[in-house]
């Protein structure tokens, strides 16, 4: 499929999508928006790529968040309050399915991240399931910043479980910067490089995945999701449980 705002490529089933459109930091721009959305639904069917790769075009950084210059530029919109509020809900709607798609899609996602990772950026980056960033790389809950809540595209979820309760709510409350060291020492990242070698850092981390079977990948990934809302060791044992028989049958080696 072509896009206008991606590139995506399929190099021995690793997946590469990157946000393109490098003179704005790569931020979100409603065609954008709406062509995440298709790309993540498209992957939920996807058997060709088994591990996706994220990442920003250009020099200036991964994601700056949505593009607030092109909301301001759209005109007056609805024309009552309630169809506004409406029409805002609706597009706000459409943005977030796009992270909980990336959590449902089968590959495991990677995100290799360099300069500015700010709100949708963010998100993006906490719905990944692996974090590489570069050594010029800073993190931002931009919401609160620029007039909105601080929990925004599932930061409320994510961030807390990353880094912890009173990290999670800083960022959100404050809108401050955390810069490569703080975020890998906070755990938001799991890798620093320098921009050179994230991405045949996050290549290789891709390559490592793609040697182990499909279904244990996609079951692996299954069972964390599960775990962010089970609520007892019982039920997660019983996930992972159901998870090594299907293995088994695959061609796994049994534990006896």
């Amino acid at each position: 499929m072509d896009y206008q705002t991606l590139i995506y490529e399929v190099q021995d089933d690793i997946g590469i999508l990157t946000f393109n459109r490098p003179n704005r930091v790569n931020a979100v721009d409603h065609t954008m928006m709406d062509e995440l959305v298709r790309f993540w639904h498209d992957r939920q069917e996807d058997y060709k790529a088994r591990v996706i790769i994220i990442r920003g075009a250009g020099e200036k950084g991964f994601c700056s968040g949505f593009d607030v210059k092109q909301t301001s530029e759209t005109g007056e919109g609805p024309a009552t309050k309630e169809a506004l509020t409406e029409h805002i809900y609706n597009v706000q709607a459409r943005f977030s399915s796009v992270i909980r798609a990336m959590r449902t899609c089968p590959q495991p996602v990677i995100a290799a991240v360099h300069g500015p990772c700010m709100g949708a950026g963010l998100s993006f980056a906490m719905a990944s399931d692996v974090r590489l960033a570069s050594e010029d790389v800073m993190f931002c809950a931009q919401y609160i910043n620029v007039g909105f809540s601080g929990a925004d595209l599932g930061s409320s979820y994510f961030l807390w479980r990353i880094v912890g309760w009173g990290r999670a709510a800083e960022m959100c409350l404050t809108g401050s910067r955390v810069l490569a060291d703080e975020a890998y020492r906070i755990g938001l990242v799991n890798h620093l490089y320098s921009r050179e070698a994230l991405f045949p850092a996050a290549l290789e981390m891709a390559k490592n995945m793609t040697s182990k079977t499909r279904i244990g990948l996609r079951l692996t990934k299954d069972a964390f999701n599960a775990g962010l809302s089970i609520g007892s060791l019982e039920d997660a044992n019983k996930i992972e449980n159901r998870n090594q028989a299907l293995t088994f049958l695959s061609g796994g080696t049994p534990v006896v």
